[in-house]
């Protein structure tokens, strides 16, 4: 996948984020997101960014995300075993707030009259007890045209040992019931694991996506003329062509891109253990990498269960965009509702009325210039808004401007605890890396708090997501329910899985033109009588593998307790060749050359080993960082900015 053009592009709540590629050399861009024109916008951007078509395009979206949070997606039927309607509304009886007697559950996103049964009977062994009755098939087809269903997911009984019903019923449906194969999902292609509730409701949400996913990238492909990959939640990227028939694993698509970003640059200046803080318009996504990448092997979007491999990503909604305001009780609240692109923070003159995080940073002249200058900033109409908020808290400007930070950060920090505190990790360990449009303002404060005394500031901080995409792998998964006591005979049947398997990514990665291919064989292991499971990596001494993992995760093994083998895994890997980063030499030097005022600093300006003391502001195109008094800034070889806390700070 040698490409002399490249480019990646984020499409987030409010701005659009682009990065290219040209022979090495990088250009960045920024536009305010459409949610009508995207696809043209990204088109003919992409163009004057490449100045010309691109070879290859990295593609991130939160379309996915947004479809399933605001329940926009498609008109989505369930088809499933005669007994099993209500699979999704029975659930696992989990309760979000234990003492609550009246608990808040998501409602399902398909409703009870769209689930239709059809009586047929697959066992746990694979043999067929009860074949399917197609003739029910036609009732069927004939109610999902009258509630003109657009997508329909096919749940059976065991389908993933024994799929042939399940094929059989998309078989009629493509021949009978008029849909296409996109229409169609079957829980045995998504996800071949057992656990019946959770596949259920991961198939489900896979068909509710894909249309909405399928049009986006037909719609991109008809209008870019190049090769597009997208972006998935476990932070690698597949081909546009593939993620119509794997939408839902584009659920955190740009967040997961920013941790893979910010994890390979960190590395290249010799930080292993980060902290990731991604801070948008409309929300914030924190990771932490302890020298590798995190993962959930399971998840809930929305209180809804999406068994797929995602980054451990925490979301948040407090961003530059997310509105101050004032609760019953008097006290400043900011977030979650965000101003988004549209009308947007009152600085950026489009109608917004609604004080933001980012009004308080214009206010406390922390944003002093929009994209360089290249977008007016309309401080007096938000000067007078913070003006009438204050009157609201008895407080003076400066201190209700300065008071929205403080309560946006404490979001923030609350975030930061849960993934490093909560998780048995000392933040003080570990280097914030700071991105995405609003980071760099709030980061030295953030890290103040949690006693981390080092910030990395990426080149292009606001665009991290678009870059992360751009030197992201490309990453395929397979996986295959096995459940068994491991014994002597486990070895051959993985083996045989494996070599299915491994073939398969093969030709795969072949398609897609990669040719450098990493296996990564897993096991999904527990002890016999156990719930839940533990993911170990395939080696020839399953069983001590396992106890290992289960004494570091739980604090004890059970030697002579029977193992069961639960699911089979395998994750692929094909490298794709990375823009090249090549470190310069550092020459001591205070900035000076890029002074634009005092204490304001141009950080295009800036060359390696300079040294800038806090207060300041270096500005760039893409977004702004705040220096705070006590803190030190300096360049290093990859125009990192490396903010520490001074001596006396």
């Amino acid at each position: 996948m040698r490409m002399s053009k490249k480019i990646a592009v984020d499409r987030g709540g409010t701005f659009i984020d682009y990065i290219a590629s040209i022979d090495g050399k990088f250009t960045i861009h920024k536009t305010l997101s459409h949610s009508t024109r995207a696809v043209q916008i990204i088109a003919d951007t992409a163009s004057q960014v490449i100045n010309g078509n691109p070879d290859f395009i990295s593609h991130g979206t939160t379309i996915a995300t947004n479809a399933i949070l605001q329940r926009k997606g498609a008109r989505t039927a369930l088809i499933t075993t005669q007994g099993f309607r209500d699979m999704l509304f029975i659930g696992r009886q989990h309760r979000p707030d234990l003492y609550a007697l009246q608990p808040s559950i998501p409602a399902p996103i398909i409703p009870r009259e769209w689930c239709f049964e059809v009586p047929e009977r697959i066992l746990h062994d694979g043999s067929v007890h009860l074949e399917l009755d197609a003739k029910v098939l036609f009732s069927i087809v004939d109610k999902l045209h009258e509630a003109q269903i657009e997508s329909v997911a096919v749940t059976l009984l065991f389908a993933y040992v024994n799929p042939t019903h399940e094929r059989l019923i998309k078989q009629f449906l493509l021949e009978q019931g008029g849909f296409a194969e996109w229409q169609i999902a079957l829980s045995s292609d998504v996800l071949p694991e057992f656990r019946e509730f959770e596949r259920t409701s991961t198939v489900a949400l896979e068909a509710y996506v894909r249309p909405l996913i399928s049009q986006y990238v037909a719609e991109l492909q008809q209008a870019i003329p190049a090769s597009i990959s997208i972006m998935k939640s476990d932070g690698g990227i597949i081909s546009a062509d593939r993620v119509r028939q794997q939408a839902v694993q584009t659920v955190l698509s740009g967040p997961a891109a920013g941790v893979v970003g910010a994890l390979y640059l960190a590395r290249l200046s010799e930080y292993e253990n980060i902290i990731t803080m991604d801070i948008g318009g409309t929300s914030t996504d924190v990771a932490l990498c302890p020298g590798k990448l995190s993962f959930h092997p399971h998840a809930e979007i929305d209180g809804l269960p999406l068994r797929v491999r995602m980054l451990d990503i925490e979301t948040i909604g407090a961003g530059g965009g997310s509105i101050a305001w004032v609760d019953e009780g008097g006290a400043l609240r900011v977030g979650p509702h965000s101003a988004e692109a549209n009308p947007g923070p009152i600085i950026y003159g489009r109608g917004g009325t609604d004080v933001t995080v980012s009004d308080a940073n214009a206010v406390l002249n922390r944003i002093v210039r929009l994209l360089d200058g290249s977008m007016e900033l309309h401080l007096p109409p938000a000067l007078e808004a913070v003006k009438m908020l204050r009157n609201r808290i008895s407080l003076s400007t400066e201190d209700t401007a300065r008071g929205i930070i403080r309560v946006a950060n404490s979001n923030i920090i609350r975030a930061l605890r849960r993934v490093s505190i909560e998780r048995g990790y000392d933040p003080r360990n570990f280097t914030l890396v700071a991105f995405g449009g609003a980071g760099p303002l709030h980061a030295c404060e953030v890290a103040e708090q949690l006693s981390i005394s080092r910030v990395l500031v990426p080149r292009f901080p606001g665009v991290m997501c678009a870059y992360g995409a751009l030197v992201a792998d490309v990453v395929l998964e397979y996986s295959q329910s096995l459940v068994q006591i491991l014994d002597s005979s486990t070895p051959q049947r993985i083996q045989t899985w494996l070599d299915t398997a491994s073939t398969l990514a093969h030709d795969e990665m072949q398609d897609q033109q990669v040719q450098h291919v990493n296996l990564k064989p897993s096991v999904d292991m527990r002890y016999l009588g156990q719930a839940y499971e533990l993911n170990v990596p395939l080696n020839n001494d399953l069983a001590a593998e396992f106890h290992r993992a289960h004494q570091t995760n739980y604090g004890y093994h059970m030697p002579d307790k029977p193992i069961e083998i639960v699911n089979l895994r395998l994750q692929a890997v094909g490298q794709v060749d990375k823009p090249p980063l090549t470190p310069h030499e550092l020459v001591p030097n205070d900035g000076a050359n890029a002074l634009i005022a005092p204490g304001h600093y141009h950080r295009q300006h800036l060359q390696p080993g300079a040294v800038i003391r806090g207060e300041a502001l270096l500005l760039q195109f893409d977004c702004t960082t705040y220096v705070p008094y006590g803190w030190m800034a300096a360049v290093d070889a990859y125009f990192n900015l490396i903010i520490e806390r001074t001596a006396n700070g």
